[in-house]
């Protein structure tokens, strides 16, 4: 296939012809599920378009979404890309200050809103960002307040002039696969964002990456929950979509277990921490229920995860396996999978390592996560779990066209068609991320085994070293601990110190449950965990989560916190990383008392 034919325009452009009448998108309206057929999605695309271009909008200028998930973020995004601007997605959660950094450093002329609050925030900075001339409202609730640069989506495209519709047809005809396609900007855990710079020829490597490595098709249907403006979700929707699948969007993400049982998704995008919810919640109910239950729910895993292993060494389950398999489906693990809508083919999971236990016990019910590994730099995966011999402990085996070699400091090294232009603006930085012969730097520390599956060792830039030497790997700590279901968030403290420490937020409705059980009287939360006895439980807990954690590693002391780790303050960054330096800070005096010789 020539690599034009995979420009994701020409692709979608393909589909909506092919489709016509067949669903591209859902979408919720006043609590009902409704269908975009791909010729509506096709006409909504096209009437934005000549809107973009009947006001002016250049070749490469840039177009910003600041919006929850919906469809209107999609029909944006294909709008300005058929005619040849870039588009700056701006995570929804975005203060003004740091939309406007934003809008600014990408000099953004249109930025398009998706609810009250990207719109207030935007119109708050309006005066600071010369170059924006619009903001367009994407919800018809928006309340414009008069501003002079608001507009609803309706007045944007009734602006439209006929004259457009031969500037468009040109526009698309010479479009480049040179041309840059998106700039993301990454949140980071320090420093100022960057504005990764990713061109079509990065977008239509990891299309054709993913036709040899994944089983999907218009037959498919997706649940898009995660942010768009994250590159994870919005290269899936480029992937579900260049198939003809369905893409169905969830504007609000606490309705998302209503949404499985109303949309059945047959794939669907999701974080580690969705999977540990979801395992956390099932372990907690088998451990409250009868015996005959626990010992029934043991027994059927065991049996999924025998076959799951059968599957992965492609080898055939025995008669007297196949039948005790399909007693165990049939009584425990149909009703498992039943939580995730029933219908799941596979599932891509991305944005941090899973636990392997989480996945083994994914695997044993018979979902199929695919754990994968990569960056915004890399226009996402970098490399993933294969269908058959992978390692739960790893991050799978290289993508197609991705070059993976172990450079100095064991760091993993990236070269590749899908591996970012740059950062927008910033040569300095983007000479700094490559070595000499062009392979990005991950800052993550890794290895292969024999079967060429890859696995992170150590993130590099979140090494921590004690104050006796050892170098601790806060996020392996943390990955071991974080999975209890007593535990929502946990931030592992070490650098500089004498022994590794945590602060822990309790997962506190699972917590108010035990205390109600135990009939520990309290008047908040923070009465609560400094309780004894609850100090006490989670003391035993955290010891026995660490016991292959070496003893240099392990969490000495901890500290309990009332309230989680948020955004708003600055803890955590849109895709939910730590922000360490700024817990640190925050948190000194609790920090300092953990390492008072008087405790």
């Amino acid at each position: 296939m020539a690599a034009k034919d995979l420009h994701i325009v020409n692709q979608i452009q393909t589909q909506i012809s092919n489709l016509s009448d067949r669903v591209a998108l859902r979408h919720k309206v006043e609590g009902k599920w409704c269908d975009i057929s791909w010729r509506q999605f096709g006409e909504q695309i096209n009437e934005l378009s000549l809107a973009l271009l009947s006001h002016g909008l250049k070749v490469q200028d840039k177009v910003g979404i600041f919006s929850n998930n919906m469809p209107r973020w999609t029909v944006a995004d294909f709008a300005t890309l058929q005619i040849r601007s870039v588009v700056v997605p701006i995570y929804p959660t975005n203060t003004p200050k740091q939309a406007a950094y934003i809008i600014n450093d990408a000099d953004i002329r249109v930025l398009f809103v998706g609810e009250q609050e990207q719109y207030d925030a935007a119109t708050e900075v309006f005066s600071d960002c010369d170059q924006l001339e619009y903001i367009v409202a994407m919800s018809d609730e928006i309340d414009l307040k008069d501003h002079q640069a608001g507009c609803t989506w309706q007045q944007f495209i009734s602006a439209s002039e006929a004259s457009a519709q031969q500037e468009l047809t040109q526009r698309i005809n010479d479009a480049q696969m040179s041309d840059l396609l998106t700039l993301i900007y990454t949140s980071g855990t320090t420093g100022e964002p960057k504005g990764v710079m990713l061109d079509y020829t990065n977008i239509s490597s990891q299309l054709h990456g993913h036709d040899q490595r994944l089983a999907l098709s218009a037959d498919d249907v997706s649940l898009c929950f995660l942010p768009l403006s994250h590159v994870f979700e919005r290269a899936w929707t480029f992937y579900v979509l260049h198939k003809g699948g369905t893409n169905c969007y969830l504007q609000d993400t606490m309705q998302v277990r209503e949404a499985l049982a109303d949309i059945q998704p047959t794939v669907m995008s999701a974080v580690p921490r969705f999977y540990e919810k979801i395992y956390s919640a099932v372990h907690e109910k088998v451990s409250k229920a009868p015996l005959i239950r626990k010992i029934l729910f043991t027994w059927a895993v065991n049996m999924g995860a025998k076959v799951a292993v059968c599957h992965q060494e492609q080898r055939e389950p025995s008669f007297m396996l196949k039948k005790s398999h399909q007693l165990a489906d049939k009584l425990v693990l149909s009703k498992l999978r039943a939580l995730l809508g029933g219908k799941i083919n596979f599932m891509p999971c991305g944005g941090a390592k899973l636990d392997a236990t989480i996945g083994r016990f994914f695997h044993a019910i018979g979902i199929n996560v695919k754990l994968g590994y990569g960056m915004t730099e890399t226009t996402a995966t970098v490399s993933c779990w294969d269908d058959r011999r992978f390692n739960p402990d790893s991050i799978g085996l290289a993508m197609p066209g991705a070059e993976v070699k172990i450079g100095e400091n064991n760091e993993i090294l990236v070269r590749g068609p899908m591996v970012m232009k740059g950062y927008y603006k910033k040569p300095e930085e983007t000479a700094k991320n490559f070595t000499e012969d062009g392979f990005l730097k991950t800052g993550d520390a890794g290895e292969f085994d024999a079967q060429g599956n890859l696995f992170i060792t150590d993130r590099i830039k979140e090494l921590m070293k004690t104050s006796g030497g050892k170098y601790i790997a806060p996020q392996v700590i943390e990955g071991a601990i974080g999975k209890d279901h007593f535990i929502e968030q946990i931030a592992v403290i070490a650098d500089t110190r004498k022994f590794v420490s945590a602060l822990i937020v309790p997962c506190f409705d699972t917590l108010e449950e035990y205390a109600k059980e135990l009939n520990i009287k309290y008047h908040d939360r923070l009465e609560l965990i400094k309780h004894s006895e609850v100090v006490e439980m989670f003391e035993k807990r955290v010891s026995g989560l660490q016991n292959e954690l070496a003893r240099f590693e392990q969490v000495k002391k901890f500290t309990l916190l009332p309230k989680a780790f948020s955004m708003d303050k600055g803890e955590l960054t849109p895709t939910q990383k730590l922000r360490r330096k700024v817990i640190n800070d925050r948190y000194q005096d609790e920090i300092e008392d953990m390492y008072s010789d008087k405790k």
